[in-house]
């Protein structure tokens, strides 16, 4: 829960010094400790697998889970908006675990959210988990969106689309040290492409070395960029298999 903790600290404390400036398929942007991708030249927040309302859809079959994950991601959800204040949020899909969790979200998180989307456009891509859109929540639903040459979508194509930028893997990334390793939710990119981390603070993670990550990328170029407990860390993949 380091990212809440984070969150709570003042927006400008924290950025840009201890964010990592990147180019995507020569588009500028910035990997922020907190999970989003900011676009500084287009006014662009990117997010990604939120899943909010975890825990209810956990609870409805049966399983508990803690009942925090709705509001613990809005709130770092909230300060990576305010740090940035951008003109268009885009959430890159599994934006709700479930089909109904956007129609039975309680109305303090859909609150937040109005909130939030006031004054900006707000995108929701269709993920896998969340196929049908985000019910009665202002913003847009789309399945994939194209701006300013790049290519917004929840899964990643098996081909080499230059300028895609997706989510659904949740890439994580384990640095390995003689007897320590630490393991943290990572942006995957080569330069050409680029896997967000998930946001939700209750998603796991899949190891950036697993065949479907790395067969997306030319390997040789492959990043990790990690997020550490106060600034990005950026690992090459090749020194991470070492």
């Amino acid at each position: 829960m380091h990212r809440l903790y984070h969150a709570s600290r003042t927006a400008a404390d924290a950025y840009p010094a201890l964010s990592e400036r990147i180019a995507i398929n020569g588009v500028a942007a910035v990997c922020d400790p907190l999970g989003g991708l900011h676009l500084p030249d287009h006014d662009v927040l990117v997010v990604s697998d939120l899943h909010l309302e975890k825990g209810s859809a956990f609870a409805r079959r049966g399983m508990m889970l803690p009942p925090y994950d709705t509001l613990s991601t809005l709130k770092i959800l909230q300060a990576i908006i305010a740090r940035h204040n951008p003109k268009t949020v885009i959430s890159l899909g599994d934006n709700f675990h479930d089909r109904v969790g956007s129609a039975l979200m309680p109305e303090m998180f859909r609150q937040m959210i109005v909130d939030m989307a006031r004054g900006r456009e707000w995108i929701w891509i269709n993920g896998n988990h969340d196929p049908d859109g985000a019910a009665t929540l202002p913003g847009t639903s789309l399945d994939e969106l194209r701006l300013n040459g790049l290519i917004f979508r929840h899964e990643p194509s098996l081909e080499a689309v230059p300028g895609e930028i997706a989510g659904h893997l949740h890439p994580a990334a384990i640095v390995r040290r003689r007897e320590k390793s630490v393991r943290r939710a990572c942006f995957a990119t080569d330069g050409a492409r680029l896997v967000m981390p998930a946001f939700g603070v209750t998603t796991g993670g899949m190891d950036l070395a697993h065949p479907n990550i790395c067969r997306l990328f030319d390997q040789t170029r492959l990043t990790a960029h990690m997020l550490g407990r106060d600034r990005i860390y950026s690992v090459r993949f090749a020194n991470l298999r070492g």
